[in-house]
């Protein structure tokens, strides 16, 4: 029996965790979840929001289904999803954004799979009180990150078939940190005579995405273009309810959703598990149960084109009555 960490998040987290908890049971898959919780609620505990147990769990395991933790804005505690891809070195964050079946959005056959530096750029997080009225906040890339998110970028597209490979910077301003950036996707796609290669400024990237969204395949980019494009693409397919999301090293892989943990619908039996629930499927077919993730995919699409969707897809469905309705065409 696998044996996978399962970090049941706060606010909306521990609804979303069960809801997928339980269609993955009702496919037939077994699997021994070590449950870990982590952020805000922790600490009064254990002092810190990302214990070390949780680390040495995903360690041990080597794979992760996180549900979301609330960051602080502005004050309190650094982001414990930033802290878990630093202290594991999940070097790529992989964000695959297409429409669901029955999911209204402004256009169709959207595919995009957004591949984000993790582990550098501004989140490196370092920051400085110049004076009262001046902060300063540093810009790192290097050679060694950017290289091999490169080259994750396009072996993800060799290995699912995907014609081009767009690497998103702003260069044409900072033409050392973006430049460094821009010449290794150079060097490296010299490998890859295979897969079409492109090049865009993150801001007209945004515009044409908005425009015309179908001609992008695979972007990869710095972490904070990364961050916000990422956003941006989910927007494209339906919101953050169905956005999934991977963080991958080379030793360990952390899946959880794009979206925040909604204190404000907590307990409320409201919350969409579809994107803790591809989630887990990307994950399921990552440890190589492909069958299983395929038969959830197939039953979740069938639940949406029946119509089944929860509040925040234009539905009436609770979290509960969804999951049900999942686990009904499993």
């Amino acid at each position: 029996m696998t044996r996978i960490t399962l970090i049941n998040g706060d606010g909306i987290g521990p609804e979303i965790s069960d809801a997928v908890v339980k269609i993955i049971d009702a496919s037939g898959l077994k699997i021994d979840w070590d449950v870990q919780t982590a952020g805000a609620d922790v600490i009064e505990k254990e002092g810190v929001p990302l214990p070390n147990r949780v680390l040495t769990s995903i360690r041990a395991n080597k794979v992760a289904l996180k549900a979301p933790v609330t960051t602080p804005i502005g004050k309190g505690f650094r982001s414990v999803n930033v802290q878990l891809r630093k202290e594991l070195d999940l070097y790529a964050n992989l964000r695959p954004c297409k429409n669901l079946p029955n999911v209204k959005t402004k256009f169709e056959d959207v595919d995009i799979v957004v591949v984000r530096e993790n582990t550098e750029d501004l989140y490196a997080g370092i920051e400085r009180q110049v004076d009262d009225d001046t902060a300063e906040s540093i810009k790192v890339i290097t050679r060694k990150a950017s290289e091999r998110i490169v080259k994750f970028a396009f072996d993800y597209a060799v290995k699912n078939n995907r014609k081009e490979v767009c690497v998103v910077t702003k260069a044409n301003i900072m033409k050392l940190s973006d430049g460094l950036f821009l010449d290794c996707f150079r060097k490296v796609s010299e490998g890859y005579p295979q897969i079409n290669k492109r090049e865009i400024l993150v801001d007209n990237l945004c515009m044409q995405l908005v425009q015309n969204p179908n001609q992008f395949d695979v972007l990869v980019l710095p972490n904070l273009y990364g961050d916000i494009v990422s956003d941006l693409c989910a927007g494209l397919i339906g919101g953050l309810g169905v956005a999934q999301g991977a963080n991958i090293g080379l030793d360990c892989a952390v899946f959880e959703p794009v979206h925040g943990s909604a204190p404000d619908i907590k307990g409320q039996n409201k919350a969409n598990p579809t994107a803790l629930l591809m989630s887990a499927i990307e994950m399921l077919k990552y440890i190589g149960e492909n069958s299983y993730a395929d038969n959830i995919e197939k039953a979740l699409f069938k639940t949406l084109e029946k119509g089944i969707r929860t509040a925040d897809l234009g539905g009436n469905a609770s979290t509960s009555e969804f999951t049900d309705a999942i686990i009904r065409e499993l």
